[in-house]
């Protein structure tokens, strides 16, 4: 019998990263750096990259829980910056619009019609279920959720463990490397490529996209766009190549490609909404991981009492998983829109108005967390973090994430790995995600 041939892979680029691209591009236009000239304006990257943002953001929160920014790079906007304020917008939905009709989830602009004409192309969208208001959210998010439940996270664990364990047994010893590169990228790409049953030898391209396809300070550099775009149209033909493959299949797989070919809310998606939600899930589930994984080391690192904590009471892990979380908290901001004039605890927010979540600050407000500057992994509420958002659109990945940490956090304790920053470490440049370049480590044992 005949068989059908699975189709060709497209061919894409593998450099040059985002970061190589942009840092290219400012070495060689430094004078286009964004300029910030409110105090209080914490769409600034360069507090981030220097680790800076703590003082800012206490500052804002004793003087209240939002604040009007009147002027940014991003426009004027509301910044939110209470733990119990940012839950109260979460919880309204309606009110406060995720969708991309209205401007999406982070702090950039789209280009408008008029803008997109002068660089000489159509407004580019990329619709994705985060950015989309009830009942499509709804439908969509329905879709995926299964991946992501208990039984599932079951079903994954031993798979996970024993991946983690093999990246772990090869790190060297008595010499310093760089924890990002080896260990965190490494296992959530390695992640994400079974969950989309993606080309194990291709995996690394996860990476790439999703850097691409995330980087808010890239996005504000219109010279670049049309690279960015590029890439992310590469993306889309070789997830487009395992669609169609995934259509051959006899029976249908339990991956997520599949799980969106047999979905009566995501299987007429059109190219754009099909790329938006890659990147979303390829984004939400590259970086947050991989910059709390990177977070996890910094963090006990530089508590050493707690690092001893948890070398001696392994039991603490779960509820370390949640103070990491905090701690690092690997996106800093989600946007919302006002739909109607809204009163927030005191202050009126006007229909039309960009308003930011700051989870960033939310997860060091000290009316909820004690000492919260400090690492505590026997917190009693550490769980009450923001990390993941809040409302309906929390992370559907949550749980996958919270169980990629616990077990990289045990299997590191049955090795007996005590990992100490040894060398570089390197920031993220960028109001969005909130993580680690570069963290360079040696291993010993405890």
């Amino acid at each position: 019998m005949a068989t059908i041939a699975p189709p060709q892979r497209p061919q894409v680029r593998r450099e040059p990263t985002a970061y190589d691209a942009l840092k290219e591009h400012f070495a060689a236009h430094p004078e286009e750096r964004l300029q910030h000239t409110q105090p209080w304006d914490v769409s600034r990257s360069d507090i981030y990259f220097n680790d800076t943002w703590q003082p800012i953001f206490a500052e804002m929160r004793a003087a209240g829980p939002l604040h009007y920014i009147p002027e940014s790079p991003f426009g004027p906007y509301w910044a939110v910056v209470g733990h119990k304020a940012i839950q109260h917008i979460e919880a309204l939905p309606e009110a406060f619009s995720s969708s991309w009709e209205h401007g999406g989830i982070t702090i950039l602009n789209p280009l408008t019609a008029e803008e997109a004409a002068a660089a000489g192309h159509a407004p580019r969208e990329l619709p994705m279920f985060i950015a989309m208001d009830r009942p499509q959210h709804t439908g969509q998010r329905r879709t995926v959720a299964p991946k992501f439940t208990p039984s599932a996270m079951t079903d994954m664990e031993a798979e996970i463990r024993a991946r983690t364990g093999e990246v772990l047994d090869r790190l060297p010893r008595g010499e310093t490397f760089d924890w990002v590169e080896n260990v965190s990228i490494e296992l959530t790409t390695g992640m994400l490529a079974i969950l989309f049953g993606f080309p194990w030898e291709d995996r690394r391209l996860l990476t790439l996209w999703s850097d691409w396809a995330g980087d808010t300070e890239l996005a504000t550099v219109r010279e670049m766009d049309e690279l960015r775009w590029s890439f992310l149209q590469e993306m889309g033909a070789y997830f487009q190549s395992l669609w169609i493959e995934r259509t051959m299949d006899k029976e249908p797989g339990n991956d997520l490609i599949s799980m969106m070919l047999h979905s009566p809310a995501m299987n007429q998606m059109r190219p754009e909404e099909f790329m938006g939600n890659l990147v979303l899930l390829i984004v939400g589930g590259n970086d947050t991981t991989r910059n709390t994984m990177s977070g996890i080391i910094h963090a006990l690192d530089k508590f050493p009492d707690q690092r001893k904590l948890f070398e001696e009471k392994p039991e603490l892990i779960p509820n370390a998983v949640q103070e990491c979380l905090r701690m690092q908290t690997p996106l800093a901001h989600m946007r919302r829109t006002c739909t109607e004039d809204t009163e927030v605890f005191g202050q009126m927010i006007r229909k039309g108005d960009k308003v930011v979540l700051w989870y960033l600050s939310a997860n060091r407000d000290e009316d909820v967390f004690d000492n919260a500057d400090k690492l505590d992994i026997t917190r009693d509420n550490a769980r009450r973090h923001l990390a993941f958002g809040y409302g309906i659109h929390r992370c559907v990945g949550a749980r996958l994430a919270e169980l990629q940490l616990k077990v990289l956090l045990e299997e590191m304790h049955k090795r007996r790995m005590r990992v100490h920053v040894a060398g570089d470490v390197e920031r993220v440049r960028a109001n969005f995600v909130h993580g680690f370049r570069k963290l360079e480590v040696e291993i010993t044992e405890f």
